[in-house]
C-alpha cells in the first residue's frame, strides 16, 4: 500500500518590490531613537583608534555603495523581482547595522563630545538612507522628479562626511567651539543689521516730508508709517540696544578666548574637562539668540533684562569652568577677569535702563 505523500511545506509569499522598500524605510526610521540614546558597548578589549576609524570609514563606504545599487535598480523598469528586492533590502539593513555597531564600539572614555559627533554622523547616514528609500518608493521609476530628488539626497553626503570627523576629543571640542563662535558671530551681525534697517524713521520721514498730505492718513498709520510704534524702536529702546550689542560682542570674545585656550593648552587625555567646557559653551549661542530675538520691536524691556541675565550667567559659568580647567595653566591670567568685568559692565547698564519698568511691574 502506497504511503501518503508528505505535505509540501508552504513557501512564504514575498511582498511586492515597492512594498518591501516601503517597509525598509519604516524599519530604518525605527532605528533612529535607539541610536540617539544608545550607550557604548561594554568590552574587555583595549580600544584601538586606528581600527575604529578604519572600520567606520569602510562601513560608510559600504552604505554609499548599497545606496547607489538600490538607486540604480529602482530607477529603471522593469523593477527587480520580489526575491531580488529582498536581497537588496537585506544588504542595506546589513550595511546600516554595521555602521551602528561601529558607533557603539566607541567608548565613553574617548570623550562625550567625540561620541556626539560620531553619533550625529551615524544618524545622518541612517536618515539619509531612509529618505532615499522613500524617494524610490514614492516617485515612479524614470520620472524627471526621481533623478532630481535622488541627486540631492543626503545619504551620500552623510557618508562622505565620515572621514572629516575629528579623530580625538580635543579636535572634536575645537570643532564644536568653532561652530559656537560662528553662530554668535552671525547673531551679532544680524543684530547690527537689524539696528541699521529698523531705524524708526529710516526712509519713512523722507517720504512724509515729500508728501505732506499723507500726515493725516489714518489708514497709512495702521499699515506701518512712523505712528505705528510696534514696528519701530523708541529712543529708550535704542538706548537699551547699545549694551545688549556690547554683551553679545563680549559673548563672542569669550568663546574665541576659550577656543584659543583649548587649542593652545588642551590635552587629549583630559577628556572630561574638555567635555565640560564644550557643554557650557554650547549654551552660549542659544542664550544669545534669546537676547537677540527680544530686542526686536515691540521691545519688552523686562524680557530683555531677563534674557541678558541668563546670558551673563552662562558666560560667567563658562569662564569659571575654563579658569578651573587645565586649559588655563595660570588661573590669574588677565583675560578671564577682564571679560567678567566687561560682562558685568554690560549687565549693570542694562539693569539701569530697565529699572523703571521693573519698578512699575512690581507696583502692579
Amino acid at each position: 500500500m502506497a504511503s501518503a505523500a508528505a505535505p509540501t511545506a508552504a513557501v512564504p509569499t514575498l511582498a511586492p518590490p515597492l512594498e518591501q522598500i516601503r517597509h525598509l524605510a519604516v524599519e530604518l526610521r525605527l532605528l533612529l531613537p535607539g541610536v540617539r540614546v544608545g550607550e557604548a558597548r561594554e568590552t574587555t578589549k583595549e580600544f584601538n583608534p586606528e581600527t575604529f576609524w578604519r572600520r567606520l570609514n569602510a562601513a560608510a563606504v559600504n552604505v554609499s555603495r548599497e545606496a547607489t545599487t538600490l538607486t540604480e535598480v529602482f530607477s529603471r523598469v522593469p523593477l527587480p523581482s520580489p526575491q531580488e528586492t529582498q536581497r537588496f533590502c537585506e544588504q542595506v539593513r546589513a550595511a546600516i547595522t554595521a555602521v551602528i555597531a561601529v558607533y557603539y564600539s566607541l567608548p565613553k572614555d574617548q570623550g562625550i563630545t567625540l561620541r556626539k559627533l560620531v553619533r550625529n554622523a551615524t544618524l545622518d547616514i541612517i536618515d539619509g538612507m531612509a529618505q532615499l528609500v522613500d524617494v524610490l518608493f514614492i516617485t515612479p521609476a524614470q520620472s524627471p522628479e526621481n533623478s532630481d530628488l535622488i541627486s540631492y539626497n543626503s545619504v551620500w553626503t552623510a557618508c562622505q562626511q565620515v572621514p572629516r570627523i575629528p579623530r580625538d576629543n580635543k579636535a572634536a571640542a575645537l570643532s564644536m567651539l568653532t561652530k559656537s563662535v560662528d553662530f554668535v558671530k552671525d547673531a551679532h551681525e544680524e543684530m547690527e543689521q537689524a539696528v541699521e534697517e529698523c531705524d524708526p524713521y529710516c526712509g519713512l520721514l523722507n517720504d512724509t516730508e515729500d508728501n505732506p498730505d499723507n500726515h493725516g492718513d489714518e489708514e497709512d498709520d495702521g499699515l506701518g508709517c512712523p505712528n505705528n510704534r510696534d514696528l519701530y524702536w523708541s529712543e529708550e529702546d535704542q538706548e537699551l540696544i547699545i549694551p545688549c550689542l556690547a554683551l553679545v560682542r563680549a559673548s563672542k570674545a569669550c568663546l574665541k578666548k576659550i577656543r584659543i585656550s583649548v587649542a593652545e593648552n588642551g590635552k587629549k587625555d583630559q577628556v572630561a574637562q574638555l567635555d565640560d567646557i564644550v557643554d557650557i559653551s554650547d549654551e552660549i549661542s542659544p542664550s544669545v539668540d534669546d537676547l537677540a530675538l527680544s530686542i526686536y520691536p515691540p521691545m519688552c524691556h523686562l524680557t530683555v533684562r531677563i534674557n541678558s541675565a541668563k546670558l551673563v550667567s552662562v558666560l560667567k559659568k563658562a569662564l569659571e569652568i575654563t579658569k578651573a580647567s587645565h586649559v588655563t595653566p595660570q588661573p590669574e591670567d588677565s583675560w578671564i577677569p577682564l571679560l567678567i568685568n566687561a560682562v558685568d559692565h554690560c549687565m549693570n547698564r542694562i539693569k539701569e535702563l530697565t529699572q523703571n519698568e521693573l519698578e512699575l511691574e512690581r507696583e502692579r
